[in-house]
């Protein structure tokens, strides 16, 4: 092991547009889509996608801007120490890493759920039911051996991360032509699918969740310390991976539609497989979509490792979490700590079954769109109090695309809370968020134990 503090950058364009994209595009789309559709329709569930997506625009050029002007490792926390000091930052920060952990244990569950589709026969051993489903001994043991490979994965190097990445990219895409294309020959030739579902109340329903669809391109400014680009070409790919994500999840919602009828889209656990299946003719295309959700699955695990890791080695360099997080790997230059730390974490969540996936979902949604707020008005503070910083990748009117996030990230966190329709659902994601933000004060509360000066940066 190794004290020296120093990433070395070795990502290019490919893998920084693969990572983002790849985060962005896990399972939700295979396992999510009739839950989108059940809730707010076909239309009304693009509509929303195509709406927090805009949103996600917003947020996004604030993050092009500061990550091109700020090419560090750590990225919101960078951000936010400079412009609003180490409490906001902390709190900021410690949002996101909610977030990242929990996609990661989302991944870890869906997973076996993804391979019992597959191979339904892989469900063996019966342990427990949480939330009125069966938890099996053999779900648990893929998810953690799965949890165990991708952590070894990053623990050797964000290289060989990359690659991984852009292979399963790859998988994604050619699944998404094989949708795109059996929609446009689906036997249906017209949508039976309601357009539109409870109406506003129904859109809402879906874009509380979007944010954590969304939830990915903030890996690249994550991973700024081991990028090899120009600053500028940062900030451009950063938006890129953004539009690559919405017109996916519209073109997913669209072939459902286009494929399904409301009778099967009921009795479907994974509507888009069913979906491919249905528009090819052929079970063999179903299995192929879930295959590519496998990989998204894969990608999407891998990237916020790469990005949760990052996240606490920049609190634990700061001085905020013990130093041991702010530590690299003398060989591979990784945060080892982290990296395990999020590992653990990820392998702990198929213990508690698949009703978990929409509380890890709902929980990160909100944790997200908090340290969104933290960047925005970030972004805001330092166009102000630091005009001259160079900025290689500077936003056109920066007044008013800070103001619009800050607007939009204020819009969206309200919906979250107790008075709203579509609110965090108690006891068990308020319990998340609670429970989190208790460790964090906890931890925060304690930083002068490991840190003499509130610095670790001669770790």
């Amino acid at each position: 092991m190794t004290t020296e503090s120093s990433f070395v950058r070795v990502l290019g364009r490919r893998d920084v547009l693969t990572l983002a994209f790849g985060a962005m595009i896990g399972w939700s789309w295979i396992v999510l889509t009739a839950e989108w559709i059940g809730r707010a329709g076909w239309l009304g569930a693009a509509g929303a996608f195509v709406i927090g997506g805009v949103a996600m625009i917003f947020i996004g050029l604030t993050y092009a801007e500061l990550a091109a002007a700020m090419p560090e490792a750590g990225g919101e926390h960078v951000y936010s120490l400079r412009a609003l000091g180490p409490v906001w930052s902390y709190v900021c920060t410690w949002a996101l890493l909610l977030a990242y952990v929990s996609v990661a244990a989302f991944e870890a569950v869906a997973l076996p759920t993804a391979l019992s589709y597959l191979a339904p026969g892989i469900r063996q051993f019966p342990l427990w039911t949480i939330g009125g489903w069966q938890v099996y001994a053999t779900e648990i043991a893929i998810g953690v051996a799965a949890a165990f490979c991708i952590t070894l994965i990053n623990l050797l190097g964000v290289r060989l991360a990359a690659v991984v990445q852009a292979a399963v990219t790859v998988v994604i895409l050619l699944a998404g032509v094989l949708l795109a294309t059996g929609a446009f020959f689906s036997p249906l030739q017209s949508v039976e699918l309601p357009g539109f579902v409870d109406g506003a109340t129904g859109m809402l329903g879906v874009l509380v969740m979007v944010p954590m669809m969304f939830v990915g391109f903030d890996v690249i400014p994550q991973s700024a310390g081991e990028i090899d680009l120009p600053s500028r070409m940062i900030g451009v790919l950063l938006i890129a991976a953004v539009l690559m994500a919405i017109a996916w999840y519209v073109l997913v919602i669209g072939a459902v539609a286009f494929t399904l009828d409301s009778d099967s889209l009921s009795r479907s656990s994974l509507a888009t497989a069913d979906a491919g299946a249905s528009g090819w003719g052929s079970p063999v295309a179903g299995k192929v979509v879930v295959l590519a959700g496998v990989a998204g699955i894969l990608s999407s695990w891998n990237a916020f490792v790469v990005g949760g890791s990052r996240v606490l080695y920049a609190l634990a360099h700061s001085g905020m979490l013990p130093p041991l997080f702010a530590r690299l790997h003398q060989r591979h230059r990784t945060p080892y700590a982290a990296v395990l730390l999020i590992g653990v974490l990820a392998a702990i969540a198929p213990f508690f079954g698949r009703t978990t996936m929409v509380w890890f979902v709902d929980a990160g949604s909100f944790a997200v769109v908090i340290a969104y707020l933290f960047v925005a008005v970030s972004f805001l503070v330092l166009r102000r109090r630091e005009p001259d910083m160079p900025r290689p990748y500077r936003v056109r009117g920066g007044t008013v695309v800070g103001t619009t996030a800050v607007a939009l990230c204020i819009l969206l966190a309200l919906l979250y809370l107790p008075w709203s329709p579509v609110a965090l659902v108690w006891p068990y994601e308020w319990a998340m968020v609670l429970g989190w933000a208790a460790l964090g004060g906890l931890l925060f509360a304690s930083r002068n134990w490991w840190s003499r000066d509130g610095s670790a940066s001669s770790l």
